[in-house]
């Protein structure tokens, strides 16, 4: 009971679990980028099974604590750098992440799309289960070696863990509903996932990187991201109090390519186009149907031709003007009338 009665013991137990958290944060949005790996029935049991066994292995990690404590003793040296095992471990970790990262960028920016209808293209359940407990592995370390210079106690340690773990898992789902409504936030948190990558390989290497320019390099990322959604939130909202009619034409047009290029420009990240072949609209169908949505920008007197302007056949005169008058014209068809167009 005296063990509980300790304010520092509650102190080191609180700030575990917010430091926990913390750094689970992005942990998580991998995860969620993970099991979209997966079929939609498969992916929750997927994001509970694999935080499960990396729960286990955090308390495993946090078992051997002594073990930990001697990691940064040199074991081997190759020209003018030692190597710890917690060199090794983050050099691993690194090239790891490094890997990762840049075959989902790969996927992401090739619009290597899963076939929902279809099994093919999903990944292995237990291969992306493994793959989150080698991830949530990566990304506990450093938080696990800050906990042992922390915290003296392997209880308070392994209670912080549970707690934050139970978070996590709570946060699991809504957190990937969001991810996947927002693809460019995949995209830039694997771009942080990238930065991550490259720095735990410069600490494996003996170059550390202050942790204060990667905050301050993913707290700028996110702002602008934040802001970018703001934006598009706002267009699909101004969009949306347009007549039906407008958004129709416009739809039309954009898909027969009869817009102005900036404005094609402006809402190129709010809407998906389909592309429409060359030729599969002649010129004519494509002036003709331009022509009707556009009617009602027109003026009147654009719309309508003036009498005097009118092209007609005047039947009272001589077969050689009427004649003159045909081949001089651009029309086809004529109004024929006698003396005057009535």
């Amino acid at each position: 009971m005296e063990f509980l009665m300790d304010p520092s013991i509650w102190a080191g137990l609180l700030t575990l679990v917010v430091l926990e958290i913390v750094l689970g944060i992005d942990n998580l949005v991998f995860i969620a980028i993970l099991a979209d790996k997966l079929p939609p029935k498969q992916r929750d049991k997927a994001r509970l099974i694999g935080l499960s066994l990396a729960l286990f292995m955090r308390l495993g990690l946090l078992s051997v604590i002594s073990w930990m404590v001697t990691l940064t003793k040199p074991l081997f040296s190759v020209a003018d750098f030692s190597f710890s095992g917690r060199d090794l471990i983050m050099l691993l970790g690194g090239i790891f992440l490094l890997f990762k990262a840049t075959t989902e960028l790969h996927e992401r920016l090739e619009n290597r799309q899963h076939d929902s209808g279809h099994g093919k293209g999903y990944a292995s359940f237990w291969v992306v289960v493994l793959q989150i407990v080698v991830l949530d592995a990566v990304f506990s370390l450093d938080a696990v070696i800050t906990a042992v210079g922390m915290v003296n106690h392997l209880p308070v340690m392994m209670a912080a863990v549970v707690i934050a773990m139970a978070v996590m898992l709570l946060a699991s789902k809504p957190l990937t509903n969001f991810v996947n409504q927002h693809p460019t936030v995949v995209v830039l948190c694997l771009s942080f996932l990238l930065m991550i990558g490259l720095s735990l390989v410069a600490e494996g290497f003996g170059f550390h990187i202050p942790k204060g320019y990667l905050y301050a390099a993913i707290g700028f990322s996110i702002t602008i991201e934040f802001f970018n959604q703001i934006a598009r939130r706002n267009f699909i909202r101004h969009q949306s109090t347009l007549p039906l009619r407008a958004r129709t034409a416009d739809a039309i047009l954009r898909l027969m390519g009869g817009r102005k290029q900036s404005a094609a420009a402006h809402d190129s990240d709010s809407a998906s186009v389909v592309p429409i072949p060359e030729g599969a609209f002649a010129e004519e169908e494509r002036y003709m149907i331009n022509g009707v949505l556009t009617l009602a920008q027109r003026s009147l007197r654009s719309i309508m031709t003036p009498r005097g302007e009118i092209s007609w056949v005047n039947a009272e005169q001589s077969e050689e003007e009427i004649r003159r008058q045909l081949l001089s014209s651009p029309h086809s068809l004529f109004p024929v009338c006698r003396g005057e167009l009535g």
